[in-house]
C-alpha cells in the first residue's frame, strides 16, 4: 500500500502532475513512453488498471482513502496518495473533481496504425475533433457498437486527455487507437491497402444515406467523422470511395459530431 500524505503545500513540486503540467507536458510528445495521462473516478481507475496502465500516484479525498477508494489503494501498490478535503483537491487541481478520486498514470504503448487495422472490420477515423467531451463520447459508442479500432488525425484532441478518458469512460484503454500521419492522403492510402470501404460522414451533393446496400453489404468499413462546425474538408470527402448522410427530419441539417457517429455505428455495425 502506498504511502497516505496529507497536502501541506499545494505548490509542492510532487503534486506538479495534478495541476501546473499542461496537456501537452504530460503527453511528452518526445518519450511518448514517459508520457502520463490522469484517470479520473473509481471506475475508470479501475478499467485503467484492467488494461494494464501503471499507477504514478493518487490525489483523494480523505473521506474515500477508507471508502470507495480503498479497492483503488490497494490495486495501486506503492504509488503514493496525496489527500485533503474536496476544497483542497479543488484548488489544488483547478476543477471540479469528480468523485473525488485521481490517478496519473503512464501512458500505454500505442500500437501503429497497421496493426490497429489488423483484423478489424469497422473502423472510426477522426479528422479534427478537439473538443475532448466529443472525442470521449465517440470512443465510447465505438466501444458498445461494433468498432473494433479508431485512427485519429495529428489536428483531433489527445484521446488520454483528462476529460476525453473520462467521458469514454476509460474506454480509450479498451478500443485500440492509433494517430495516422499523412492525413488524409497517406492515411486513407492505408486504409484502402488494408480492404477498408472508406465513408465519408458528409453532407454533399452526392452522398448516399447511410443504410445504403452497397455499405450495409461492405466486409470493411472505415467511417470518417470531422471536426465541429464545419465537418470534414472537402479534400477527404473528395478522397473517400464514398460520402453517407444520416437522413435528417423537421429540418435538422445535422448532429453533433458524436451523437452522428453513435447512429452510424449502430447502422453499420458489422451483422454477423
Amino acid at each position: 500500500m502506498g504511502q497516505i500524505i496529507e497536502i501541506r503545500d499545494i505548490e509542492a513540486p510532487e503534486l506538479d502532475i495534478f495541476a501546473r503540467l499542461t496537456e501537452a507536458q504530460l503527453r511528452n510528445r518526445r518519450e511518448p513512453e514517459m508520457g502520463i495521462f490522469i484517470a479520473e473516478s473509481r471506475k475508470v481507475i479501475h478499467v485503467a488498471l484492467d488494461a494494464g496502465c501503471q499507477p504514478v500516484a493518487l490525489l483523494m479525498e480523505r473521506r474515500h482513502i477508507r471508502g470507495q477508494g480503498g479497492d483503488v489503494i490497494a490495486r495501486c501498490g506503492d504509488a503514493p496518495v496525496y489527500t485533503g478535503d474536496r476544497e483542497v483537491l479543488e484548488k489544488l487541481a483547478g476543477y471540479t473533481v469528480n468523485r473525488g478520486i485521481l490517478c496519473a498514470m503512464r501512458r500505454p504503448v500505442m500500437p501503429a496504425p497497421v496493426d490497429v487495422c489488423a483484423g478489424a472490420r469497422r473502423l472510426a477515423v477522426l479528422e479534427g475533433i478537439v473538443d475532448a467531451a466529443n472525442v470521449g463520447a465517440i470512443f465510447r459508442s465505438a466501444a458498445a457498437l461494433g468498432v473494433d479500432g479508431v485512427l485519429v488525425s495529428p489536428t483531433c484532441c489527445d484521446p488520454m486527455n483528462r476529460r476525453a478518458v473520462r467521458v469514454s469512460m476509460g474506454t480509450v484503454l479498451q478500443v485500440p487507437w492509433a494517430y495516422v500521419d499523412g492525413w488524409p492522403q497517406k492515411g486513407l492510402a492505408l486504409l484502402r491497402e488494408q480492404g477498408f470501404l472508406t465513408v465519408a460522414l458528409a453532407l454533399t451533393g452526392d452522398c448516399v444515406d447511410i443504410d445504403d446496400a452497397r455499405l450495409m453489404a461492405a466486409g470493411r468499413l472505415a467511417l470518417v467523422l470531422g471536426a465541429e462546425g464545419d465537418g470534414l474538408s472537402p479534400r477527404t470527402i473528395a478522397a473517400c470511395d464514398v460520402a453517407a448522410r444520416i437522413p435528417m427530419g423537421n429540418g435538422v441539417d445535422s448532429l453533433n459530431v458524436a451523437a452522428a457517429g453513435a447512429v452510424a455505428f449502430w447502422q453499420l455495425r458489422p451483422r454477423v
